[in-house]
C-alpha cells in the first residue's frame, strides 16, 4: 500500500492553502461516487423515455447482416421488452453521463495536480470524452456487424439455426460497442497517470512490450473479430495512441522537473 500513502502524500503538499488528512480524502470520495451514481440514474432515466428509438439503433447492425434479421430475434420472457427497454436505459445512460462522470472524477483528483496542470482538466475531458464516442462508433458501424456476419454465416455452414435471443444480443452489443470506446481511454489514463505522478516514462518505455501485448488481448477480448486484418487495424490507433501517450510523458517528466519535485521525490 505505499503507492497509496504516496497518492495521497503527493495530494497533500501540493499547491492548495490547506492540507486535507486522509479520512477527509474518503469523505470526498464517498460523495465523488454519489454525485457519479445520480448522474447515471438520471441518464438512465430520461434514456429510458426514448427506448423506441434505441430500439431501431440496436437493430441497424443486425439489418446490415440480413434485413429480415431483426425480425428473426425472440423473447422468452413475459417482461422481455421491458427488460430488454431497461438495459438499452442502462448502457445509453453511461455514454450520456460520461462527460459528468469524467468531470467528477477529475474533481477528485483535482487537489493532485499543480495550477498549470489544472488547465489541461478541461481539455482532458473533452479528450476523454471523444475518444470514448469515436470507440463507440467505430464499434457500432463497423466491428458489431462484421462480427455478426461472421457468426451467422458461420452457422448457416454448419448447418445451424440460428435462434438469437433480444437480451443475449443487446448484451453483446453493449459489450462490444462500450468495451471498446472504453478501450479507446486509454491514452487519458496514461496521462492522468502521469500527471499524478504515479507512472514516468522509464516505466513505460521498459514496459513498452508488455502493453503492447495488453492491447492485443484486451482487443480480442473485446472485440472479438475473426479476421486478423481487421483486427490489426483495430489494434493499430490504440498502439499509436499508446506510444504517443509515452511522450507525452516524458514532456510532462521534463516540465515536472523544471518546476518542482515529483511523486517519486516525496519519501514514503
Amino acid at each position: 500500500m505505499s503507492w497509496l500513502n504516496q497518492f495521497f502524500t503527493f495530494r497533500e503538499r501540493t499547491d492548495s492553502e490547506s492540507v486535507k488528512p486522509f479520512l477527509d480524502h474518503m469523505e470526498d470520495l464517498r460523495w465523488m461516487l454519489i454525485k457519479m451514481i445520480l448522474w447515471l440514474v438520471a441518464s438512465m432515466t430520461v434514456a429510458f423515455f426514448f427506448r423506441e428509438d434505441l430500439m431501431r439503433v440496436l437493430q441497424a447492425p443486425l439489418a446490415k447482416v440480413d434485413p429480415e434479421l431483426p425480425g428473426q430475434l425472440v423473447t422468452h420472457k413475459i417482461a422481455g421488452s421491458f427488460t430488454l427497454s431497461l438495459t438499452m436505459a442502462f448502457y445509453a445512460g453511461i455514454v450520456v453521463s460520461l462527460p459528468f462522470l469524467l468531470y467528477h472524477l477529475a474533481e477528485f483528483v483535482l487537489p493532485a495536480l499543480t495550477r498549470r496542470e489544472k488547465k489541461f482538466l478541461l481539455p482532458g475531458i473533452v479528450l476523454g470524452t471523444g475518444l470514448f464516442v469515436c470507440g463507440v462508433l467505430a464499434s457500432y458501424h463497423w466491428i458489431l456487424p462484421e462480427t455478426l456476419a461472421f457468426f451467422f454465416e458461420d452457422a448457416k455452414k454448419m448447418q445451424m439455426k440460428s435462434l438469437w435471443t433480444w437480451s443475449e444480443y443487446a448484451s453483446f452489443c453493449s459489450w462490444m460497442t462500450i468495451g471498446f470506446g472504453l478501450l479507446s481511454e486509454l491514452p487519458v489514463a496514461v496521462l492522468a497517470l502521469a500527471l499524478l505522478g504515479i507512472v514516468s516514462f522509464e516505466l513505460l518505455s521498459k514496459t513498452r512490450p508488455y502493453g503492447y501485448t495488453l492491447i492485443m488481448v484486451l482487443t480480442a477480448v473485446v472485440a472479438p473479430t475473426p479476421d486478423p486484418v481487421t483486427f490489426l487495424f483495430l489494434c493499430l490507433p490504440v498502439i499509436v495512441l499508446f506510444e504517443i501517450c509515452i511522450w507525452l510523458v516524458w514532456l510532462i517528466g521534463r516540465r515536472r522537473a523544471k518546476s518542482g519535485p515529483s511523486l517519486e521525490e516525496f519519501p514514503e
